[in-house]
């Protein structure tokens, strides 16, 4: 009987010596060291396991973005100039369509004046210049193998430093104006521009047809005016900065047409690209709203054409 008690009390004590208490909350639980031991090694896991899972994601995100999103994208600033350039679009479609309609009656009057005014078509159609897309590399890369890739290469057969396009106008001169004379600039007291022409362009209703180029995305509402590539590749040879006009889409009006008027020789054409270099500095959707707002007052006072 003694040696049964003994061998009991030694196990009581055995297991005394392994339990431990542990505080859970305001209370206190007594639990075996085996059993705390489970929730460590249990949440250590979970953390192991959870840690791996957000590096997967994050080589996952990092591929995607890679693989994805177009390089043109990833330099700064990149998305700020697409929302920029998406809202200007927004807003030459609508101010297009809304144009075409408020100059509904022109459409209709027009024509007729014009064929009673002089032989020839009522519209002229006539290539322009328009937005140099080339400046931007799309791969973006540096890598002198990957300059010369095929995709690269420049596929234009003639540098005419933009995009061509046919701007569509009411006719103001003559038929065949520049048969004999070859490309020249417009002046004052022109003898090819008829009676009603000369009234088209004063009023710069003549300009209303563009209304078609910017809903086909040849040109914007606001910009610099789109110019012959005859003219182009004159005038970037004795204007230094002349180029740059054409990192934009080209205008139905802008800053150098309400501030400056038509084009009469060089020095006309040097202040209207430092008009067009300051619009593109400083563009915002405010100030294209400035220009058509002074552009209405140039059309009823005719203010700057000839």
């Amino acid at each position: 009987m003694d040696q049964q008690n003994s061998y009991t009390a030694r196990n009581q004590s055995t297991v005394a010596a392994t339990e431990r208490t542990v505080t859970v909350g305001y209370g206190a639980a007594t639990r075996t060291a085996g059993t705390v031991a489970r929730p460590r090694s249990r949440n250590r896991n979970l953390r192991l396991m959870s840690g791996e899972i957000l590096g997967l994601c994050f080589v996952a995100a990092t591929s995607l973005f890679t693989l994805a999103v177009p390089a043109s994208l990833a330099r700064p600033g990149a998305l700020r100039n697409r929302f920029n350039a998406a809202i200007k679009r927004s807003v030459d479609i609508v101010g297009a369509v809304v144009g075409l309609i408020l100059t509904l009656p022109v459409w209709l009057i027009l024509p007729l004046v014009i064929k009673l005014d002089s032989r020839g078509p009522v519209f002229y159609k006539q290539v322009r210049i328009g937005i140099n897309r080339r400046r931007a590399d799309r791969r973006f890369c540096n890598n002198e193998s990957e300059r010369t890739d095929r995709r690269n290469r420049n596929r234009r057969r003639e540098n005419l430093m933009g995009r061509p396009f046919e701007v569509i106008k009411f006719r103001t001169m003559v038929q065949d104006a520049e048969a004999k004379s070859g490309p020249v600039w417009a002046s004052k007291n022109d003898p090819r521009i008829t009676k009603i022409g000369a009234f088209l362009r004063k009023s710069r209703l003549d300009e209303i047809p563009q209304f078609i180029n910017v809903l086909r995305g040849d040109m914007s509402l606001v910009g610099p005016r789109p110019e012959r590539p005859t003219f182009v590749r004159e005038l970037s040879e004795k204007i230094e900065d002349y180029p740059l006009r054409l990192d934009v889409k080209p205008g139905l009006t802008g800053l150098a047409q309400v501030e400056n008027g038509y084009d009469s020789s060089l020095e006309s054409v040097v202040q209207k690209v430092s008009y067009d270099l300051t619009y593109i500095r400083t563009w915002s959707l405010w100030n294209d709203f400035r220009i058509m707002l002074k552009t209405v007052v140039v059309v009823f006072t005719g203010r700057g054409a000839h």
